[in-house]
């Protein structure tokens, strides 16, 4: 994450929660307690993900004024894939996106300021008869509150592949 600071603000966590389809009111109802006994608004498991889209130079955000960007689609906005297999885009964010483990050591609560430390984390091959060797990586992010507490620890495992896998 490029930047150095993300609000969890209260109106972010209940939109995040809407478009998850989850209504439980401990994502916008601050004096409801969740079963854990947590009290005030709380995040969804998977918000902190959402820290991206504040970072401008983060790959899969879109960008504007008719600069490619590498979305969902094949070719969406001209970019052609570079390197192996699935995926493109240039650099780390080449290949295939394969697991995301989120371990929370804190609830997230409305009103925590974010920093976040990426670093990487294992790597390991894998041979596949369709795609050739497959080579993981993990990319492991520290979410830490604005007390310097540790909140989550989130672990991307990314894919590439020695060969594309014909259809």
């Amino acid at each position: 994450m490029a930047i150095d600071k993300f609000l969890v603000e209260a109106s972010h966590i209940m939109m995040f929660a809407r478009s998850i389809g989850d209504d439980n009111p401990i994502y916008y109802d601050e004096d409801h307690k969740s079963e854990s006994g947590s009290e005030g608004i709380i995040a969804p498991p998977t918000f902190a993900q959402s820290s991206a889209q504040f970072d401008p130079d983060y790959f899969l955000r879109p960008k504007t004024g008719g600069v490619g960007w590498f979305g969902s689609g094949k070719e969406p906005t001209g970019l052609k894939p570079s390197g192996s297999g699935g995926g493109g885009g240039g650099g780390a964010a080449a290949g295939l996106h394969a697991e995301q483990h989120f371990e929370y050591h804190l609830p997230l609560k409305a009103g925590d300021v974010l920093s976040a430390t990426t670093k990487p984390g294992n790597a390991w091959e894998k041979e596949s008869k369709r795609a050739g060797k497959l080579k993981f990586s993990e990319s492991v992010t520290e979410y830490r509150n604005q007390n310097g507490d540790l909140v989550i620890t989130a672990t991307g495992v990314g894919v590439q592949t020695e060969r594309p896998v014909d259809s």
